[in-house]
């Protein structure tokens, strides 16, 4: 990043829509666009004040080429920290182009992608896991992953990095101190007083941890394995709950032979459903490659739905357990018995009895005619086992964040064996500073410019 030049871009999504909004930053950026705007009181932007909105027209070369609205921001209480230009203007492409074209020839560069919120991070008006919710709360599509953004920007997960740093410094301190008087053997630091704080750091790093397992299912989906034998009604039930005619459905055996993935909404949360090559013996090549990655689907799902076909289930269900059991393991298992307009209500009773000592959960549902799909939605939901979040929790869900808390406690633990072991203060002190040290890459007190250009390339340009 160039420092103190003026950036700009076009800060809406492509496109054309009502209105479009122009976005420029940097030291001199108000007097850039005063060249270029005359308002209609014939006022300069320059002397306008902060929070200001001015009506007038965008001109080039005496030719107007719109009617805006100009927003002023004004250093240091913007986002970026700097003075900032917002210019609504109509929707179009010609307009948008040529107005950004203009601001271009008048000095401004355009801007990177997440150039915006790169210099709200190296101008302390965020950290950088703040920084990183920005991009995540723009991609939110659901409740949870809008509550867990808006949290995680507000330095919900920030503060308590910085109360778990601010513990490790004191803690460092003390045992530091020591070794300055070494000579004289003097303890400052009392002995089991630390393990208590180790254990107590470590068991708040470890907390933030393993929330990720849940703030990844609600940020990316909850993968949903949809698999079971040839012609069962898999395809029909995905687009069923896609609304949408997204696989093929057909009376022949075999349609399916490839992976077909999509997400849906339910109840708030997020579920990435993949539908399967359905599982048979066959000759077919592809089929077979097909029903390879129908297995490596389940290893790699949080809940399977089996779907089975109620009128020929009966006959080879438990050889057919035998091959999908063992790949589930742990999973969440929901058996789907397809097809129940066609069945008499005994022969349903009769199915109800099928393998429910190794699976309770299941679901009769017809998914030609619609039926049984708000049973099975509910029990997505409540297999899915999310608890409720608040704006006020502070759940994992960015994959660096993740591997720094895993490296962190690593360190913490040495250190709290350390003192068990009673090992020297000089080592007990690097573990301490190595546990910070990760700590402090999460919210951007160690960064490196790899690691900000790696993050913000992910950014929309115009954010």
């Amino acid at each position: 990043m160039k420092e103190n030049n003026i950036i700009v871009a076009i800060s809406t999504p492509a496109g054309i829509g009502g209105i479009a909004i122009i976005r420029l930053s940097g030291n001199g950026c108000i007097e850039l666009v005063d060249a270029v705007f005359k308002s209609f009181k014939a006022k300069k932007l320059a002397e306008a004040k902060a929070y200001t909105v001015h009506f007038g027209s965008i001109i080039k070369e005496n030719v107007v080429l719109d009617d805006v609205l100009v927003s002023v921001f004004r250093n240091p209480h913007s986002f970026t920290g700097e003075d900032i230009i917002e210019i609504s203007c109509h929707g179009s492409i010609y307009i948008q182009q040529n107005i950004l074209q203009l601001l271009i020839s008048k000095g401004a560069s355009l801007a990177q992608p997440g150039e915006f919120t790169q210099r709200a991070f190296l101008n302390g008006k965020m950290d950088l896991s703040q920084a990183e919710s920005v991009a995540d709360l723009i991609a939110s599509s659901s409740a949870a992953t809008h509550r867990l953004a808006m949290n995680q920007m507000r330095g919900g997960f920030s503060n308590k990095l910085i109360e778990l740093r601010t513990e490790l410094l004191n803690f460092t301190s003390l045992i530091e101190l020591e070794l300055d008087f070494s000579e004289e053997d003097v303890e400052f630091a009392n002995r089991d007083h630390l393990k208590e704080a180790a254990h107590q750091i470590e068991s708040h790093i470890k907390k933030l941890a393993d929330s990720f397992s849940i703030g990844n299912a609600v940020k990316s989906g909850i993968p949903v394995a949809i698999i079971g034998e040839t012609n069962a009604g898999k395809s029909t039930l995905l687009n069923l709950l896609l609304h949408e005619e997204k696989a093929i459905v057909s009376d022949i055996h075999g349609t399916t032979r490839d992976v077909i993935e999509d997400t849906i909404n339910i109840q708030g949360l997020t579920f990435r459903l993949i539908d399967t090559a359905g599982i048979r013996e066959t000759h077919d090549e592809i089929e077979s490659l097909g029903i390879e990655r129908t297995f490596k689907k389940i290893e790699q799902a949080n809940i399977v739905l089996w779907v089975a076909d109620c009128e020929t289930i009966n006959e080879h269900i438990e050889e057919l357990s035998q091959k999908i059991l063992p790949v589930v393991g742990d999973r969440k298992l929901i058996l789907i018995f397809n097809k129940v307009d066609i069945i008499s209500a005994e022969r349903k009773a009769e199915k109800e009895k099928l393998l429910f000592d190794k699976i309770p959960e299941r679901v009769f549902i017809s998914a030609k005619y619609e039926q049984g799909t708000n049973q099975l939605e509910d029990l997505l939901v409540k297999t899915a086992n999310i608890p409720e979040i608040s704006e006020q929790d502070i759940i994992v869900t960015n994959v660096r964040h993740y591997e720094a808390l895993q490296n962190a406690l690593v360190a913490i633990k040495r250190v709290s064996e350390g003192l068990d072991l009673k090992i020297s203060g000089d080592f007990l002190s690097q573990d301490i500073r190595e546990c910070m040290y990760y700590l402090g890459e999460i919210t951007g007190q160690i960064s490196t410019d790899e690691i900000l250009g790696n993050i913000f390339s992910k950014f929309c340009i115009g954010k």
